[in-house]
């Protein structure tokens, strides 16, 4: 089968994405950009509210989209969410772990342990479990898996050290998940983003700038001189490399974390 996309069509025409902790932000984001580029989706999360609002947004791009409220740490939730997207469609081309809790950010001196156990048996071993789920039908459709990372991988920033911890398991296990899943024709990336200009952080900086006397523009332009673009990437432009890993242009990348942060960190 070929891996050049056909000309004028979207990159994901006829795929199907499972994309889990899809919420009011980048899962949100990856999910409609996916759409827009074809893909048919399974969204999973813990709430169905936002879940079907997400849904409705896929649906007026034209595309189907499958509501399975799930609960990644539970083993039950997660099979059943992987039994409902074979039903519905029939076949998986692409799994977005995007899943995730950040810990108490304490020193590692102050560390609540269970807060870190919380943090790494949903951002890895949710991320686990779900591709183990679906390998037989990545392996059927020649798909892709695409691990959300984070920045926080490129520094050592006090108060970031258990949140790093998790981040940096959950690289580790993709770059081995890519040699273990390869043979099978099974891709395994990562995105890791830098600051998200989206809701979360917007609302962070109005707080911010209330509490201090100052603006949100003041802190954004303080936030952004630290990148090379002077400026903080936004959702879209973090789901367009989610949206490059899932497609046939990458089709020889596997085992790869792709930065996205506007040059605040080079690796």
């Amino acid at each position: 089968m070929s891996t050049q996309p056909n000309a004028g069509a979207g990159l994901l025409d006829g795929n199907v994405v499972v994309v889990s902790g899809v919420g009011p932000g980048l899962g949100q984001a990856i999910a409609l950009r996916c759409a827009g580029q074809g893909a048919d989706l399974v969204l999973a999360a813990r709430t169905k509210d936002r879940l079907d609002e997400v849904a409705e947004q896929v649906r007026a791009l034209g595309r189907r989209a499958l509501v399975v409220p799930t609960d990644i740490t539970d083993a039950d939730s997660a099979a059943a969410l992987c039994d409902a997207a074979m039903a519905e469609f029939g076949r998986v081309d692409t799994l977005v772990n995007n899943a995730f809790k950040i810990p108490s950010r304490k020193p590692f001196s102050q560390t609540d342990f269970a807060h870190i156990h919380e943090a790494i048996e949903l951002t890895v071993f949710g991320a686990l479990r779900l591709t183990q789920l679906f390998t037989d039908a990545l392996a059927e459709s020649a798909g892709a898996v695409v691990n959300i990372n984070s920045m926080v991988l490129r520094h050592s920033q006090e108060r970031y050290g258990s949140y790093k911890l998790a981040k940096t398991a959950l690289l580790s296990m993709s770059q081995s998940l890519a040699t273990e899943l390869g043979p099978q024709g099974i891709r395994v990336n990562s995105v890791a983003p830098g600051f998200i200009w989206g809701p979360t952080l917007q609302g962070y900086f109005a707080h911010q700038a209330d509490k201090y006397g100052t603006t949100v523009e003041e802190i954004y332009a303080h936030t952004a001189a630290n990148s090379d673009l002077r400026r903080l990437p936004e959702p879209d432009q973090i789901s367009d490399a989610v949206v490059f890993l899932a497609s046939p242009m990458a089709a020889a990348i596997t085992g790869q974390c792709i930065d996205v942060n506007c040059g605040e960190y080079h690796h």
